[in-house]
């Protein structure tokens, strides 16, 4: 009876430690976002204008919540804002690169961040509790594990970024060409682009967004030179920027666009196709560490194994008889 009594108790003792790391955490993002209004009417307030806007434009469930955590974000990412305009300015390029543009990404991004943290650092804490009991190391795990988990957005943002450069890149060549026999055919380049952007929309969507979005920008009255190098900085794709610039020169001087369009998009054929070539000759690199690792050992054993066992008999006779 007496082990069973100090079972509950170790359980208790965990789920207290459990609590009170999770409290902790809690009370600390209070302090840091406390505001002259309580929380209370804040969450009400919120809660209050979802429930509203979701009844009269009928937004979906992931609407209202990014809706809310857009709300909720400058009190509680408001630490983490950054402080001056060029920090602001590289924030925002890149999420914009990664597709998120509207006013507040910023700070649902930061908001996003501490949310992780605080539950990285709970997680951590529990766990080490649960494991190992109390000891020294709970705290410095449970920082670790908060510490690590504060930087996963970052990863997260950083793989979505480069996943969506690497969806334009690919579609650019075809893209370039389909604009090629637009242009050719005696459309515009404006109406040109619009007619890419709705050729292209079920193979590279991402791309055909973007165009959408530059042929708007066109139909607002926006000049074309200005509307070509947005679509380079945002996408921030290189070869965006040097066919903004191409396209900028050919029509400032008169030039053939056709013709231009077409040298650009053989180049980047070429630099696809050399790409791809790099990747095969890395394949025999990249093969070396699964083979040593898994194939190699069981190679070793079946080869050598019959071998080492004769040896081992004929080296130690006693062996036989057993």
């Amino acid at each position: 009876m007496w082990i069973l009594a100090a079972i509950d108790i170790r359980i208790l003792i965990s789920l207290s430690v459990l609590l009170a790391v999770g409290s902790l955490a809690w009370f600390a993002l209070d302090f840091l976002n406390k505001d002259d209004r309580s929380a209370a009417e804040d969450r009400l307030d919120i809660m209050n204008s979802s429930m509203r806007k979701g009844s009269e434009s009928k937004e979906s469930k992931k609407e209202m919540l990014a809706r809310v955590m857009e709300q909720a974000s400058p009190n509680i990412a408001k630490h983490l804002q950054p402080k001056t305009e060029v920090e602001i300015g590289k924030l925002k390029s890149r999420l914009a690169e990664a597709g998120f543009r509207t006013e507040g990404a910023s700070g649902v991004f930061l908001t996003i961040k501490v949310l992780v943290a605080a539950s990285g650092l709970v997680m951590a804490g529990g766990l080490t509790v649960l494991t190992m009991g109390l000891s020294s190391a709970v705290l410095l795990r449970a920082v670790l594990g908060g510490g690590i988990a504060f930087f996963l957005p970052e990863l997260v943002l950083d793989f979505m970024r480069s996943s969506r450069k690497k969806q334009i890149t690919l579609g650019l060549p075809d893209a370039l060409d389909l604009l090629v026999v637009s242009v050719e055919a005696g459309l515009g380049l404006d109406q040109g682009i619009k007619k890419v952007s709705d050729e292209m929309r079920n193979t590279y969507r991402i791309l055909s967004d973007e165009l959408t979005l530059s042929t708007l920008h066109l139909q607002m009255g926006r000049a074309r030179a200005s509307v070509l190098q947005d679509l380079g900085n945002r996408t921030g794709v290189e070869d965006l920027r040097t066919l903004a610039s191409l396209l900028i020169q050919a029509d400032k001087f008169g030039s053939g666009v056709a013709q231009a369009l077409r040298v650009q998009s053989e180049s980047m054929r070429i630099k696809r196709q050399q790409i791809a070539e790099e990747k095969a000759a890395k394949t025999a690199v990249k093969l070396i560490f699964p083979l040593v690792l898994f194939i190699f050992p069981g190679v070793f054993v079946v080869l050598v194994g019959p071998a080492a066992i004769q040896m081992a008999r004929e080296m130690f006779p006693a062996m036989q008889g057993k």
